[in-house]
């Protein structure tokens, strides 16, 4: 074929698309224009992805102002790079990668049949894991180094509880506290999920059946926790606080409450507070950078048997993601709900 000179060929790609902010039900199966390669970037072909709740909570209307332009969500990618741009240096056609590309405003998500991403923020998937299991991992993993590494800055033989230790984010921690020389405890609200925690290492405590000041007592003779992790928010919270010890750290990834903070003073308590795209929503160099950092020491760790990802039984197509989006907002899941790209 010969195209005259200034003609632009635009090809064209399936995607769920939001058609508006609600309920999940707002998702259809749409052709779009396939992104065009740019410098710095690569083109990825979309292999799996996953649902976070920021996700849901962008698609409820929640968070509609990070909406991304074209309504491709998607945070979590994996998949097997076709184009790169100029200025590529790390990657090259057909290196399986994954990472967490964003699906905010001007970063449109992973639910397509192929995704633009800055090379920064992406690495190798971890070779013994399928593009599905690798999916599972990025925004949880750095969201975890943010909240224990780079925030909390964990030692060995530390005590650190982390709250939802079964959940997306909080098996990430139970296993990077561990992987890192802490003793870990996580609180869980049934036996199927305190089994799940004791695998990865921690000391489960059921909060339906032992309360704030009875753990305490019972794992730190009523002296508190060096370091809690809360991935949950909202009373969880201000519970941390209740919880750690003297001069202890708290690290949050949900600060979006109000309370009372004189405790912190009366304690002298540290809160570090994680929002893992930052580095996306304002294109910050070093962030971008340390975030595939980040997934590149994750991948060796999961290579070498020392972390894996929790993964709900049930993976979920592309054309399903409203099923899969119900199924996390209800609270319904255990581990990462994913999403398996289109065929």
């Amino acid at each position: 074929m010969t195209l005259s000179v200034g003609w632009v060929v635009s090809f064209k790609m399936k995607a769920m698309v939001m058609t508006g902010f609600g309920s999940p039900d707002v998702f259809e199966l749409r052709e779009i224009p396939k992104p065009q390669i740019k410098a710095g970037h690569v083109i990825i072909r979309v292999r799996a992805s996953s649902v976070n709740p920021i996700d849901y909570k962008i698609r409820s209307g929640l968070l509609k102002n990070l909406a991304p332009e074209n309504g491709v969500l998607g945070f979590d990618v994996s998949g097997i790079i076709e184009e790169v741009g100029d200025g590529v240096t790390r990657f090259k056609i057909g290196d399986e990668v994954f990472g967490c590309s964003g699906a905010i405003t001007g970063n449109p998500g992973a639910m397509a049949e192929y995704q633009l991403v800055d090379e920064r923020i992406l690495a190798l998937k971890p070779s013994s894991l399928s593009f599905e299991e690798s999916s599972a991992l990025p925004l949880v993993s750095i969201t975890t180094w943010d909240a224990l590494i780079r925030g909390a800055k964990i030692n060995q033989n530390e005590k650190i509880l982390v709250h939802g230790g079964a959940g997306g984010v909080g098996h990430l921690g139970v296993q990077i506290a561990k992987l890192f020389g802490g003793v870990v405890y996580s609180t869980v609200s049934s036996d199927q999920k305190a089994e799940i925690v004791a695998k990865y290492g921690a000391i489960p405590i059921n909060y339906n059946s032992q309360n704030i000041t009875e753990y305490v007592n019972e794992h730190t003779n009523g002296k508190g926790f060096d370091v809690i992790f809360d991935t949950v928010g909202g009373d969880v919270l201000t519970n941390s606080f209740e919880a750690a010890k003297l001069e202890g750290r708290v690290s949050s990834v949900n600060t979006r409450v109000k309370c009372d903070l004189s405790i912190l003073h009366q304690k002298a308590l540290s809160l570090h507070v994680v929002f893992m795209i930052i580095p996306i929503l304002h294109d910050q160099n070093e962030g971008k950078l340390r975030h595939g950092e980040v997934l590149k020491e994750i991948a060796k760790k999961v290579d070498s048997g020392s972390i894996s990802p929790l993964i709900h039984k049930q993976i979920y197509s592309f054309e399903k993601v409203s099923e899969a989006h119900k199924l996390l907002e209800e609270g319904n899941a255990v581990g990462k709900v994913i999403l398996k790209g289109f065929d």
